[in-house]
């Protein structure tokens, strides 16, 4: 008698992957190389994934940290996490081409960080210290103007100098529960709290932590493909162990799944975070498939239908 596969109930979040902000990152550096020839400098990885920018590797991008790694002659592109003003003021006095690829939705915290200035406002804003989102966003404003703010013990510890003139912003990657709590205690302690006036969060990430919500509970493992360096991919791990999933990893790809963790996995979840593409899910699949037989279902909390126009200087490319 031959072996017989054991079955496996396998349900995929919808949405899951790319966000149309990653979309149009990776689309900005490929159309920088065909317009201007490589190497085309990236400043910062362009998303946080190793296959991504792996890829771009190949056709020409060169990745490094800071601008003076850069040579003048050649393009830069900014990564989509935003980057301090500083930055495109130094490659404009290195006369430089730069290609901003930063997300419109960390744009739009940019604005309003920079509005709330204007207005006299003291700024809190609410993420992970060291992540590239947070130090371009910090780097908008004069040292000083905004508080960053970590924790729960943060926001009941922190003390402004007029608790009348107090505005928010937030790290778009968050998880949308932890910075409820945090929301919640600043609300609490400082009543005339200025709020954004749509949720800094963006949507692909709400969406994508509502999707492995959906699944938790019925799943007694939950796989979300992503780097470690992706802070929404980490947030999904993390919203699955909260809603109930008896277990939940992030791998890079699938040739990492440490097998012995399917043992009595009867139901799988599979999601991928916002910068994570496609065909890591495929690979996982591929897999699998060798192992078990698959039952697939898609579990659909909404579609997604936004995208992003590229910037001016690239759209006759």
């Amino acid at each position: 008698m031959g072996y017989e596969k054991p079955s496996l109930i396998i349900k995929l979040a919808a949405p899951r992957g790319f966000c149309a902000g990653v979309e149009r990152a990776i689309l900005i550096v490929q159309r920088a190389i065909e317009k201007f020839g490589a190497p085309v400098y990236v400043r910062h990885e362009i998303v946080h994934n190793k296959r991504v920018v792996e890829k771009l590797v190949t056709i020409g991008a060169v990745f490094v940290e800071e601008l003076d790694e850069c040579p003048d002659d050649r393009p830069v592109v900014f990564s989509a996490h935003g980057v301090p003003k500083a930055v495109p003021a130094e490659a404009e006095s290195r006369s430089m081409i730069y290609v901003d690829a930063t997300c419109p939705l960390v744009s739009k915290v940019h604005v309003e960080a920079e509005r709330h200035f204007e207005n006299d406002r003291e700024i809190i804003l609410i993420g992970h210290a060291g992540h590239p989102e947070v130090v371009g966003t910090l780097g908008q404003l004069p040292d000083g103007a905004i508080t960053l703010i970590e924790t729960v013990e943060d926001a009941e510890r922190y003390q402004p100098r007029d608790p009348e003139k107090l505005a928010y912003i937030t790290q778009t990657t968050l998880s949308v529960d932890d910075t409820a709590e945090m929301i919640g205690v600043l609300q609490r302690r400082f009543p005339s709290l200025s709020a954004p006036h749509k949720e800094d969060i963006c949507y692909a990430t709400t969406n994508r932590q509502e999707a492995v919500k959906a699944l938790a509970k019925d799943c007694d493992l939950i796989i979300v493909l992503g780097s470690s360096n992706s802070s929404n991919s980490v947030r999904l791990v993390e919203v699955a162990l909260r809603a109930g999933a008896r277990n939940a990893v992030l791998l890079d790809k699938a040739a990492d799944l440490d097998w012995s963790l399917m043992e009595g996995v009867r139901v799988l979840g599979i999601t991928a975070g916002a910068s994570a593409p496609e065909e890591l899910v495929e690979e996982l699949m591929d897999a699998l498939n060798e192992r078990f037989i698959l039952r697939e279902e898609e579990v659909v909390v909404t579609r997604e239908d936004v995208v992003f126009k590229l910037p001016r200087v690239l759209q006759e490319a």
